[in-house]
């Protein structure tokens, strides 16, 4: 069968180099694809969606495996199905968990989903009266998509208060912000735990810990993610079974009622409040970079689970997953994420280390040679049988990259490092 693996970041590279090692698959095609993916499959490009459907159905492409957001909250998958094409996204509806964050919050609320006290709305006024009835931090979160960017974490009153303003007015995130949703602050550690889900059975794969400020300490301004590890030692299996009670089984219920039943990746941000799982928010695809340190952890199973997702079928899938740890470091662009950055020539050292690889995501290619284009470039990954074997593979790959103005957090896994 062939493949189409939707999106151009490092999360789709790292998609379509795990299902390389698959036989079955005679192709991948990567719509648009960067610099790279070029070297694992074949990188296509349309005018528009339908251009790319017919392109589907001419080529009888088996499987269509949605990465980015954007797509899947604007209905691709929908449109693909339609057309009787398999593929592992969720409908424009059950997107909106992610697509709204203040639909997402009035679902948990509805389905009993364990969440922060909360309002959205569109009335300053209404906010400020919110914002002046909590204690310090808050949370303020643009409704719509915003790149993993819309939410502010303010440490006073005033700050709040501005935020929202300026998100109201649509100064800082346009349309997106022009609904907020205004969260108490709660403090405990996150982690980013990944079900692959068919509408009513689920997987869950090990827990990941994203590093979501560009400099070490978790200081600095937020990003897409700096890195990220999995399987998070500060995850038991108690609080996954508790995760799994308390947010995933509801959730796919909840989804199935309002005759949205919700397929594809089910991305839960948890907080972890002594000792008990809260939802901070819902995405509806991988994180990245957190599926670039997830896909190298599969030793079997992986197109399997994303066909049995797609067919309704999961239940009869089997997958097998390492027993080791992958650490992921981010490498970005001089100027990220304050704006673009100017083009720079990527030179890697060669290497025969079996225990790391690179995802790449902001790269294009020019005469034959990658070029960091901007924003997030690659990620280095690194795979041992714990943490500290991870995060020396990881760096040691990091120290074989060379391109100018590269920066990246030296502090990747501090938390499971005990630093």
């Amino acid at each position: 069968m062939e493949i189409v693996i939707v999106g151009s970041g490092g999360r789709e590279y790292s998609i379509g180099l795990a299902l390389q090692r698959e036989c079955r698959i005679d192709g991948i095609y990567f719509y648009p694809g960067n610099g790279a993916t070029s070297k694992l499959g074949k990188n296509i490009n349309f005018k528009d969606d339908n251009e790319f459907i017919d392109f589907a159905i001419t080529q009888k492409i088996g499987l269509v495996i949605i990465g980015p957001e954007a797509p899947l909250v604007e209905g691709l998958a929908d449109k693909l199905r339609e057309n009787g094409i398999l593929t592992f996204g969720p409908s424009q509806a059950a997107a909106r968990l992610e697509g709204s964050k203040a639909y997402m919050k009035e679902f948990a609320k509805k389905y009993g989903i364990p969440t922060a006290q909360f309002i959205q709305t569109q009335d300053y006024k209404e906010a400020c009266d919110f914002i002046d009835s909590l204690n310090l931090p808050i949370v303020v979160k643009a409704d719509g998509l915003c790149a993993g960017k819309g939410v502010v974490i303010a440490q006073s009153y005033e700050e709040a208060k501005s935020v929202v303003r300026d998100m109201l007015e649509g100064k800082s995130f346009g349309d997106s912000g022009k609904k907020v949703v205004i969260e108490e602050f709660l403090d405990g550690f996150e982690l980013s735990v990944f079900a692959m889900c068919d509408g009513k059975d689920f997987i869950v794969l090990p827990a990941a810990q994203d590093h979501k400020r560009l400099l070490d300490g978790d200081k600095g301004p937020n990003t897409g993610g700096m890195g990220a590890y999995a399987p998070s030692p500060l995850a038991s299996s108690a609080l996954i079974e508790s995760i799994k009670e308390s947010i995933i089984l509801p959730t796919l219920a909840g989804m199935e009622k309002e005759g949205n039943p919700f397929s594809g990746a089910l991305f839960c941000g948890i907080m972890v409040v002594k000792g008990k799982p809260y939802l901070l928010e819902f995405n509806v695809r991988f994180g990245d970079p957190e599926c670039e340190v997830l896909m190298p952890l599969f030793k079997n199973g992986l197109l399997d689970c994303f066909l049995g997702c797609a067919s309704g079928n999961l239940k009869s899938v089997h997958y097998e997953l390492e027993e080791s740890v992958c650490v992921g470091v981010v490498v970005a662009s001089r100027d990220y994420p304050y704006k673009n950055s100017k083009k720079a020539k990527i030179v890697i050292s060669e290497s025969q280390s079996q225990n790391s690889l690179i995802s790449f995501a902001g790269v294009s290619s020019e005469g034959g040679e990658l070029v960091a284009s901007g924003g997030r470039v690659l990620v280095c990954v690194g795979k041992g049988r714990n943490v500290q074997e991870a995060v020396k593979y990881a760096y040691a790959k990091v120290d074989e990259v060379h391109f100018e103005g590269m920066q990246y957090r030296k502090d990747i896994a501090y938390q499971a490092l005990g630093k």
